[in-house]
């Protein structure tokens, strides 16, 4: 169940990135320009979004089985309108349907371990979920690029569709994770009432925003990564994906301590103090001009401490959201993609080195102070108590 599951929360990531490395070759090979292939991603993660927001509650109204049975379909049938499209427009309305048809794989392996497991194996099921959709995140373009130099750009939509295979046998095997008794009654009022408790759950909201803004940080990694590392520091593309692998190896060590400390509250306060003090010492190296090891070695703490909080932020969430838990995922996930989408276009202004280091600072700040906020129960005249020492209220 686990693999299973950790497989359907990688899905997203690798739908989106895994085929980062090969745009200049689809460039040339649909004889059209990089801002046109680019698309492809950009209607992808809106595919992911949006779908999120529509088999989560479709899973609360109708169980998990039959609308995951229905994404793996739906994937299935875009990954090959990709793979033989015929010209660019082809291929975006079919990114679109694939990424659509992901998200129901990344928000139902949510659900579904909410459905099974309760206490502390929800918590650790949980943590690593999320720390697998953050790794897969910057392990996606990596395994893409192996791929790629093996099997060009349709090598990995093949892999792709072999995986979409392989979770629609798994689908179709699982039994129904939600009593009939859980399911929501099949009307509006139902409908709109679970997303208004949901969004009303304000620790679940507070975890949410946290979990979206540690999302952020990975992908200030993968959008100014590439640059940083090639361009200005002229390391070669080989280098650069073991590198890549390195940092997410951090991540997924920082997974199994998260999953080993007293609780997940304690992870999210170690994981949100160390991403701050991390990132302020990341953004004084790159504005100043560092050597490529010590921005290696400060991201690779910084990315280990984003890891920790995945874990924690996706548990505590889900625990929090549990009595609509297709709701509760779907609003997790879009707001990892949201805060996820906004990070590229910040991230290309001006030098590439400053503007990530201020981007990292930023949202380490952010997600700093939300741990402390969603932790504390409190507010942010609470949070400022606390910062100067005095009792925090709970």
């Amino acid at each position: 169940m686990l693999i299973f599951l950790g497989t359907l929360s990688a899905f997203g990531p690798f739908v989106m990135d895994m085929y980062l490395p090969t745009l200049p070759e689809m460039t040339e090979c649909f004889g059209t320009s990089s801002s046109m292939v680019q698309l492809g991603l950009t209607t992808s993660m809106i595919g992911l979004a949006v779908g999120q927001l529509i088999f989560g509650p479709l899973s609360d109204r109708y169980g998990r089985r039959r609308p995951l049975i229905a994404a793996m379909s739906l994937f299935l049938f875009s990954t090959v309108g990709c793979i033989f499209a015929k010209d660019i427009s082809q291929f975006i309305v079919m990114r679109f349907l694939q990424g659509f048809a992901g998200s129901g794989g990344v928000v139902l392996s949510r659900s579904i371990a909410t459905d099974k497991y309760s206490a502390a194996e929800l918590a650790t099921m949980l943590g690593l979920i999320g720390a697998v959709n953050g790794i897969a995140t910057v392990a996606a373009p990596v395994a893409g690029g192996l791929v790629a130099g093996i099997a060009g750009w349709e090598g990995i939509f093949w892999c792709l569709l072999l995986l979409g295979t392989g979770l629609l046998a798994g689908s179709i095997r699982m039994h129904e994770p939600l009593a009939g008794a859980k399911m929501k009654k099949n009307s509006r009022e139902a409908f709109l009432g679970g997303f208004r408790d949901v969004m009303h759950n304000r620790r679940f909201m507070t975890y949410a925003i946290q979990y979206g803004l540690a999302m952020a940080i990975v992908f200030v990694n993968v959008a100014s990564a590439p640059f940083i590392m090639q361009e200005h520091y002229g390391i070669s593309q080989m280098m650069f994906s073991l590198v890549f692998g390195v940092n997410a190896i951090a991540m997924a060590v920082a997974t199994a301590l998260a999953t080993r400390l007293k609780s997940m509250e304690k992870a999210l306060l170690i994981s949100g103090d160390g991403m701050l003090a991390v990132s302020i010492m990341l953004c004084i190296a790159l504005v100043t001009g560092c050597g490529f090891w010590v921005y290696e070695i400060l991201l690779f703490f910084l990315l280990a401490m984003s890891g920790m909080a995945f874990t924690a932020s996706n548990a505590l969430a889900m625990e929090n959201g549990q009595q609509n838990a297709g709701i509760a995922s779907a609003l997790l996930g879009t707001a990892g993609y949201i805060f996820g989408g906004i990070v590229p276009p910040l991230a290309g202004l001006g030098d590439m080195r400053v503007s990530a280091g201020i981007l990292f600072l930023i949202f380490s700040t952010l997600s700093c102070v939300c741990s402390r906020i969603a932790v504390t129960g409190g507010s942010f005249r609470h949070l400022t108590a606390f910062l100067h020492g005095r009792k925090t209220a709970a």
